[in-house]
């Protein structure tokens, strides 16, 4: 059964059919809202959060209109709005990436030096892209951890797709950045390799 199909049951007065738009999008709400709260040190409020998000979901059902965004992307901002008015709250106004379920683990037939290596790398890639500003860091956890398009990401920001693909741009232009000397070697000069033969 489709989302739509569901809301539209839902709408009917079918309202414990809402539990199962909940284990659909769940584990990628939670996630998203702990992305958002790391660098605040306010992961503990992310499962609340989460829950105050579908409550305002389920409360709101009825003016949800499929022809304005997707069942999704709709939620994603709940969550978005829910987050930041929490942070103004606290005015802990640092949104970050976390840990989520999303996290390459390193299969077992790799070496434990391999291993370190990579979730070393892994964290040096996080605190960069936690030190991205908020639409930034939002931008790049829906597109490269979320898969979404630009016009979900668009819809989610209130920003235009051209916006959306500049805060794009600057965000991997700065994580890349920021991690030039940990995974680049510096170029060697032509006369300097000639020198050494």
């Amino acid at each position: 059964m489709t989302d739509s199909q569901l809301i539209q049951l839902i709408k009917q007065g079918n309202t414990e059919i809402y539990s199962e738009l909940m284990r659909r999008y769940q584990r990628k709400i939670l996630a998203f809202v702990y992305h958002m709260l790391k660098n605040s040190h306010m992961e503990l409020l992310a499962e609340d959060l989460c829950s105050e998000t579908f409550y305002k979901a389920f409360r709101s059902l009825h003016s949800f209109r499929e022809v304005d965004a997707s069942f999704s992307t709709w939620l994603y901002t709940i969550a978005r709005n829910t987050v930041l008015s929490e942070l103004r709250k606290n005015r802990a106004g640092n949104v970050s990436l976390e840990e989520s379920g999303y996290t390459p683990v390193a299969p077992i037939e790799v070496a434990p030096e391999q291993a370190a290596l990579r979730k070393e790398r892994m964290n040096l890639v996080r605190e960069a892209i936690n030190n991205l500003p908020e639409k930034q860091r939002s931008a790049l956890i829906l597109r490269e951890y979320d898969q979404m398009d630009y016009q979900e990401i668009a819809e989610i920001l209130d920003q235009s797709v051209s916006s959306v693909k500049s805060l794009l741009f600057r965000a991997r232009s700065s994580v890349k950045l920021q991690l030039e000397s940990y995974f680049y070697e510096p170029e060697i000069e032509e006369d300097q390799q000639a020198e050494r033969v």
